[in-house]
C-alpha cells in the first residue's frame, strides 16, 4: 500500500491561495477560511491538492500550467461525469463546484469531496492477503461492469460523447498526441498508428468509458477490501466498454509502468483472478457473453497507454508535469507498443486459425 502521498505546493503549481478562499467563499455552502494547501504527489496530468479548513477538508483538481495540448486536461468533463454519476451504482467523490474562469487561480478548477481511503499503486498488492486481493480484483470488474451499465439518458450524460466510430476517433487523437510529444522514433508506435485503423472490430453499444481504468485511479476502504471510490475521469466519454476492459487486462500482458506488474506474476497463490478469470467476471456482471477478438482491445490500450506515457515523459521534459516522477517514463512508450507489436502477431495468427 502506499499512503496518499502529500507534498508542499511545487514552484510551478503556486496559485493565489486568497482568491481561492475567496471564490470557495462564495461558492460552496457552509464553507469558512483559511485553507491550509498541500499538493497530492501521485498523478500525471491534471495537479491534484488537499484543502485543509478549520471544518471540513477539500480536494481541488486543476488543469496543469504551461501550454496545453488540443483536447487534453477537460477538468469540466471531469466534473461534469462524477456529477452525472452521483446518485448511481458507481462511488464517486461528492462535487462541490466547478469554476470554468482562469481568472480565479490561473487555470480551470474544480472541488471535491475529500473521500478517506487506502491508495494501492502495486498492483499485486503485496501488503494484503489472498482473499483481500481476490475481493478487490472482483470488485474492480463488478464496478466497471455497473459503470457501463448506467443510463446515460437518465443521468443527463447522452451528449457526452460523440456516437459512433468510437476506436477510430480515439486512434486518431493519441496518434496526434503522440506525434505532437514525440521525442524519438519508435518503429513500433508507426506500425501501430498503420495497423489499427484498419482492424478495428464492430462496436456493439455506447456506454460511459472511465478511459483510465485501473487499481492506482481507485480508493480502497480504510479497513474492507472494497471500491470506495473511483478517481481521474480526465479521459472519461461514450464509447465502447471493451475499452475500459481491455485497458485494465493490458496489465497481464506486460510489466506495469513502475512495479512488478501481473504479466509474470503467480496470481493463484496472490489470489488475484487470471486475465480469462477478471473478463468472465466482467462479463458476468454486464451481461454479455463471449469477446471475439479479444487482444484487439489489450493491443488498443497498450498503443493508447504508450501515446499517454509519452505525453507525460515530454511534460517532465518541458518542466510542467504533475508529477517530479514524469521523467522516470522516458522508455515506457517503446516497451509498451513494442510488446502490443508482437501480440498484433499474435493476434494475426489467431484469425488466420479460425
Amino acid at each position: 500500500m502506499s499512503d496518499v502521498e502529500l507534498t508542499t505546493v511545487r514552484e510551478a503549481h503556486k496559485f493565489d491561495e486568497d482568491a481561492l478562499t475567496s471564490y470557495l467563499g462564495e461558492h460552496i455552502a457552509g464553507f469558512t477560511g483559511p485553507i491550509e494547501v498541500s499538493q497530492f504527489e501521485g498523478g500525471q496530468s491534471n495537479p491534484t491538492f488537499q484543502l485543509v479548513t478549520p471544518t471540513a477538508r477539500y480536494v481541488l483538481r486543476k488543469q496543469p500550467p504551461g501550454e496545453l495540448l488540443p483536447s487534453a486536461h477537460q477538468v469540466d468533463r471531469e466534473y461534469r461525469v462524477m456529477k452525472a454519476l452521483e446518485h448511481t451504482d458507481v462511488p464517486v467523490p461528492k462535487m462541490y463546484c466547478l469554476c470554468e474562469d482562469a481568472g480565479v487561480i490561473g487555470t480551470k478548477f474544480y472541488i471535491m469531496e475529500r473521500v478517506e481511503g487506502r491508495l494501492f499503486t502495486e498492483t499485486l498488492l503485496p501488503t494484503l492477503t489472498p482473499i483481500e486481493r481476490g475481493a478487490i480484483y472482483r470488485d474492480l470488474a463488478r464496478i466497471m461492469a455497473s459503470l457501463h451499465k448506467v443510463d446515460v439518458e437518465q443521468v443527463g450524460l447522452a451528449e457526452f460523447g460523440r456516437p459512433g466510430n468510437y476506436y477510430q476517433r480515439q486512434v486518431g487523437r493519441w496518434s496526434k498526441q503522440y506525434i505532437a510529444s514525440q521525442t524519438e522514433k519508435i518503429e513500433a508506435m508507426d506500425d501501430l498508428m498503420a495497423w489499427l485503423p484498419d482492424n478495428i472490430p464492430e462496436q456493439h453499444r455506447s456506454v460511459i468509458v472511465h478511459g483510465d481504468y485501473r487499481l492506482g485511479n481507485t480508493l480502497i476502504h480504510p479497513t474492507e477490501p472494497r471500491i470506495v471510490a473511483l478517481l481521474d475521469w480526465e479521459l472519461s466519454t461514450l464509447g465502447d466498454g471493451l475499452a475500459d476492459l481491455g485497458y485494465i487486462c493490458q496489465e497481464y500482458h506486460a510489466d506495469s509502468y513502475t512495479s512488478e506488474g501481473l504479466a509474470a506474476a503467480d496470481l493463484e497463490t496472490l489470489g488475484i483472478p487470471t486475465e480469462e478469470e477478471f473478463v468472465s467476471e466482467y462479463c458476468r456482471n454486464s451481461g454479455i457473453g463471449t469477446i471475439d477478438n479479444w487482444l484487439f482491445y489489450v493491443i488498443y490500450n497498450m498503443f493508447r497507454s504508450a501515446a499517454i506515457v509519452q505525453g507525460v515523459y515530454k511534460r517532465g521534459l518541458d518542466g510542467n508535469a504533475s508529477s517530479e516522477r514524469a521523467l522516470e517514463y522516458g522508455q515506457i512508450a517503446r516497451l509498451r507498443s513494442e510488446r502490443a507489436w508482437t501480440l498484433v502477431t499474435t493476434l494475426q495468427g489467431q484469425q488466420a486459425g479460425t
